[in-house]
Order: C-alpha cells, then sequence, then structure tokens
C-alpha cells in the first residue's frame, strides 16, 4: 500500500512540476523533420565527434522527444527536454569517442523516440577515423 501511496505521489510530482506553456495532450501525433546523416568527414583517431541534428516539429502537435538511443558505448546523445511547438525546432547532440571505434569509416546510429508518426526514426554519425 505504501508503494502504491508513494508511486502516486511521484506522479503527481512529475506532473504539476513541468513549466510549460505549450498544452501537451497524451496520444497527440506530429511528424517531425530532420537530416538523416551527420558527416564529420576525417578525424584523428582520439578526438571527439560533436554530431548536431536540428529537429523541426512539421505537425499541429507539441513534439515530445522521449528518447535518444546511441547504438554503441562510443556514443552518448542528449535531447532537448522542453516540449517542441509546431512550426519551431530544437537539437539533438551526439558526441563519438572515436578512442573507443576502430580505425577506417564508421557509422553510428541514434534512435530518436517521439509521439512523431513513426515513433522512432533513425539518425547517423559517419566519419572516416585515422590513426594518429
Amino acid at each position: 500500500m505504501k508503494y502504491v501511496l508513494f508511486l502516486g505521489v511521484c506522479f503527481l510530482l512529475g506532473a504539476t512540476s513541468c513549466s510549460t506553456d505549450m498544452e501537451v495532450t497524451p496520444g497527440n501525433r506530429t511528424t517531425m523533420e530532420v537530416d538523416p546523416v551527420f558527416d564529420a568527414g576525417e578525424v584523428v583517431k582520439g578526438e571527439f565527434i560533436t554530431a548536431k541534428f536540428k529537429v523541426t516539429n512539421t505537425g499541429d502537435y507539441p513534439l515530445l522527444i522521449a528518447d535518444v538511443r546511441a547504438g554503441c558505448t562510443c556514443t552518448v546523445a542528449k535531447k532537448p527536454e522542453e516540449p517542441i511547438a509546431p512550426g519551431e525546432s530544437g537539437e539533438i547532440i551526439a558526441q563519438v569517442d572515436t578512442d573507443k571505434t576502430g580505425v577506417g569509416s564508421i557509422s553510428k546510429n541514434i534512435n530518436i523516440v517521439s509521439n512523431a508518426d513513426p515513433s522512432i526514426i533513425s539518425v547517423k554519425i559517419k566519419a572516416i577515423v585515422l590513426k594518429n
């Protein structure tokens, strides 16, 4: 019983602590546009690649990015925390630690999970990693 009460209080605190001017209704689907590939060109092994993906809400409802999932441990991605209003843009920033990759051509995938249709969109960071 205490566990259920604790979960209820956590839900209420989370639901009321968000400060946004947009009304977000669960279940509203929208659409988004994002460049599918970031080409870093040639980098020296040991460098960090910082990729920026511009995400534009092309639909009629706020865009909620729930998660960004990198395909490997060498890549870390951050998502916008606030909803993106229709017609507005946000940014997903991802970093690849080339110290943890091989030498040569690399391709790192990131899945964007959102309330857009489709709900999962993959983007890619590619580069050619040179020996140092």
